[in-house]
């Protein structure tokens, strides 16, 4: 079903605020954020999940369903499990917020950075929304997620700032779809495999098959 949007007047600039919830995405306009007002306005409501894109337009994401909510723990765990096995790095929940280089704020579902990178953010860094660029990440869709905001998203915030593998799941369809740094994208159709972390994550494997619900 397509989005209904309603609107309110717009000013010539605009930092513009959506909020969507099945099937309906409201919208409304303020003066544009600063990136302290930004943060100051996620600090101030932590229970949501709120993101920034590209032109500083805001997004207000619902709380997932409880399938999508197993699905990002079945996640996290295989993820934690392989690294605190390996002991190569950090990894991050869907509640992380990430600044990215193009000045996006970003939350994925999953995420692991290498321990060359995260030894080098200060304990400042470290207490705050850091500036760094996940190495691996995951985004698992939810029913109120449009596919095409989600590839989008996946290209032009996650890849285009230096992802260097990432990872779309839609169990709805029982499709992945694995973008690599190289800027290839392969599609995966049916959930009777494992994914492998390639050189990313050596040794990473996730099978898909506990995504079926």
């Amino acid at each position: 079903m397509e989005a209904r949007t309603a609107k309110t007047a717009t000013p010539e600039k605009t930092t513009n605020i959506s909020i969507r919830f099945d099937g309906w995405e409201v919208q409304d306009a303020r003066p544009p954020m600063s990136e302290a007002e930004f943060l100051a306005f996620c600090r101030q409501n932590p229970d949501l999940r709120i993101e920034q894109d590209k032109n500083g337009n805001i997004l207000i994401m619902p709380p997932v369903s409880f399938d999508s909510g197993n699905f990002e723990s079945e996640m996290m765990v295989s993820l934690g499990i392989w690294n605190r096995q390996t002991e190569t790095g950090k990894t991050f929940s869907s509640a992380t917020l990430f600044i990215l280089p193009n000045g996006e704020k970003r939350m994925p579902d999953a995420a692991w950075i290498s321990l060359e990178k995260t030894t080098q953010l200060s304990a400042a860094e470290r207490k705050s929304f850091a500036e760094i660029v996940p190495d691996f990440v995951v985004e698992i869709r939810s029913p109120s997620d449009d596919l095409q905001s989600l590839k989008t998203k996946m290209t032009d915030s996650w890849m285009a700032n230096g992802v260097r593998l990432a990872w779309l799941l839609d169990p709805a369809t029982k499709t992945a779809w694995i973008y690599r740094s190289n800027g290839t994208v392969e599609e995966i159709l049916g959930f009777d495999r494992a994914l492998s972390g390639e050189d990313v994550l050596p040794g990473f494997s996730f099978d898909l098959q506990v995504l079926k619900g």
